[in-house]
């Protein structure tokens, strides 16, 4: 982090003034502690605990904030993931979708690569049949940087399994997605 302070060309008594000691510190442990701790966590035993149900129908939960980091910019964006699965035998806690998103978003991430590492996680880790996510989200590499768009929401999107060959299903799902919303169209 003191690398980083000094290319950023600062002027020397900006660099040496108060409000920058002790910075790299506690910078690095933001990164490791809030916005990078996905590393630390896995999907797998995330889902581990799902239980046995005869379930079958279509799960959805809608309205998960989460935050994540751009690999190519290193700023942050924030959303709202919306998740849906079609169990097969087994049931995940809401908790266990919202602690998924976490672990997944909570590392150097495309917004498009995280939807699909999500649904991809459940197919894999609770032996879903089919599952999806959405994600809408502020990047702050298109918000405060280049294009500067300070009201541009972006949206990603996966279909797996019996999710991503049934339109009748998606149809569903973002049925759901879109009462999330609100009648201003914005994830509430």
């Amino acid at each position: 982090m003191a690398g980083f302070l000094a290319a950023l060309d600062l002027p020397p008594e900006v660099r040496r003034g108060p409000d920058l000691v002790g910075t790299p510190a506690r910078v690095a442990q933001a990164w490791r502690d809030d916005l990078l701790d996905g590393y630390r966590r896995d999907p797998a035993e995330i889902l581990r605990s799902a239980i046995p149900s005869r379930s079958a129908g279509l799960v959805a939960v809608t309205g998960l904030d989460y935050h994540s980091i751009c690999p190519h910019h290193l700023l942050p964006s924030r959303g709202v993931a919306h998740v849906a699965y079609l169990p097969g035998g087994r049931v995940v806690g809401f908790g266990q979708l919202a602690r998924l998103v976490d672990a997944l978003a909570h590392r150097l991430v495309l917004e498009e690569d995280l939807a699909q590492a999500v649904a991809d996680a459940l197919m894999e880790h609770a032996g879903a049949r089919g599952a999806a996510c959405v994600l809408e989200a502020e990047q702050a590499c298109l918000t405060v940087r280049g294009e500067r768009r300070p009201r541009a929401v972006t949206h990603a999107q996966a279909f797996t399994g019996r999710m991503a060959r049934d339109p009748a299903l998606q149809r569903r799902f973002l049925a759901a997605v879109a009462r999330a919303r609100g009648p201003a169209g914005r994830a509430r």
